[in-house]
């Protein structure tokens, strides 16, 4: 998508060279409130593609909204080419009430595209995907795990369309999911819009986490050199991604009170223990064993637990030890001084 001199976002022109706050107006609160989705917007002086760059869809989910700030406030980004589009919080309303739904109980994230006359939810889908998605070539959705899960760095994406293959590859986490497309995703309605876009998955809603930060902001940057929207740099990186083509999550077998016996990031056998669950006198009541090889990409956080509760997330590899080799790489590349 090539540049126009007539950029526009909610009616507001940006120039070429030219970088705008923009309030991206939705719906009112009852209270007679306008609310507005901000938009930071940057043009390169050349020409180049156009990608947006978001956080907080669940606006409990508040890492990505710092990878913004920084990229935002990076140096870097005075040799732009093209256009980014930076929304730190999509779902304003969740943010403010540091949930992950909007306030008539919807997920944003399973309402679009939406429509100018259905929900509160499908009329914030419709303004996002016509304003900001419909502008981009390619986008990068920034998410966390739930509230009480956290998530390993990974990307999710079409691995199987070579353009976006590449785009996660250069994001530069050891771990990639090909990852099926939920009906009425973010994901789902730029995909159908021809618009190759990822998924960052990091951390634990309501929480910064700064390993998953700093692997963010440096993913980010390192799309937009692999686009060619920011000079390449020599050195390349040294995380090799790996590839899981299937993941699933291990379940409670019953309610009592866990105890985890493994950590994100863990490589794990057919058969090892993870976790055991017990009353509240500290009979055991249930084991949580792995049932494949693999490298545990989610796991709950909260030792309380209810029966078919998900536990661990395995990300399932024919090379795990090598993907631990990259973890501990990406570690003591973003936190030399920390001992994780």
């Amino acid at each position: 998508m090539q540049q126009s001199p007539n950029f526009e976002i909610g009616g507001i022109a940006v120039a070429k060279g030219e970088s705008r706050h923009i309030d991206l107006p939705v719906v009112s609160l009852y209270t007679n409130t306008e609310m507005a989705i901000p938009v930071y917007v940057q043009r390169g002086k050349r020409e180049g593609p156009t990608i947006f760059v978001c956080a907080a869809v669940h606006g409990d989910e508040l890492n990505g909204i710092e990878i913004i700030s920084r990229l935002i406030q990076s140096r870097s980004l005075k040799s732009l080419r093209g256009n980014l589009i930076a929304v730190p919080m999509v779902n304003v309303y969740g943010v403010l009430q540091h949930t992950r739904y909007l306030p008539d109980r919807r997920d944003l994230n399973r309402s679009f595209p939406g429509s100018a006359k259905g929900s509160l939810a499908a009329r914030m889908a419709h303004v996002f995907l016509r304003e900001i998605v419909a502008k981009c070539d390619y986008g990068i959705d920034l998410h966390t795990g739930a509230a009480h899960r956290s998530n390993l760095p990974q990307v999710r994406a079409n691995l199987d369309d070579d353009v976006t293959r590449a785009m996660a590859k250069a994001f530069g986490v050891p771990v990639l999911l090909n990852a099926s497309i939920r009906d009425g995703s973010l994901r789902q309605a730029a995909a159908d819009r021809g618009v190759r876009i990822l998924l960052y998955e990091a951390g634990e809603a309501l929480r910064f986490d700064e390993l998953c930060i700093r692997a963010g902001l440096k993913g980010v940057t390192n799309v937009l050199r692999h686009l060619g929207m920011l000079p390449v740099r020599r050195k390349r990186s040294l995380i090799e991604p790996f590839i899981a083509r299937s993941s699933g999550w291990l379940r409670a077998g019953d309610s009592g009170i866990a105890t985890h016996l493994k950590a994100l990031g863990d490589q794990v056998y057919e058969g090892d223990l993870l976790a055991t669950v017990a009353d509240p006198y500290g009979n055991e009541l249930d084991q949580v064993r792995s049932n494949g090889e693999g490298i545990i990409i989610g796991k709950q956080n909260i030792p309380l637990v209810q029966e078919g509760e998900a536990m661990y997330h395995i990300a399932y590899f024919h090379e795990p030890q090598e993907v631990v080799e990259n973890l501990e790489l990406l570690q003591d590349s973003l936190l030399p001084d920390e001992n994780f």
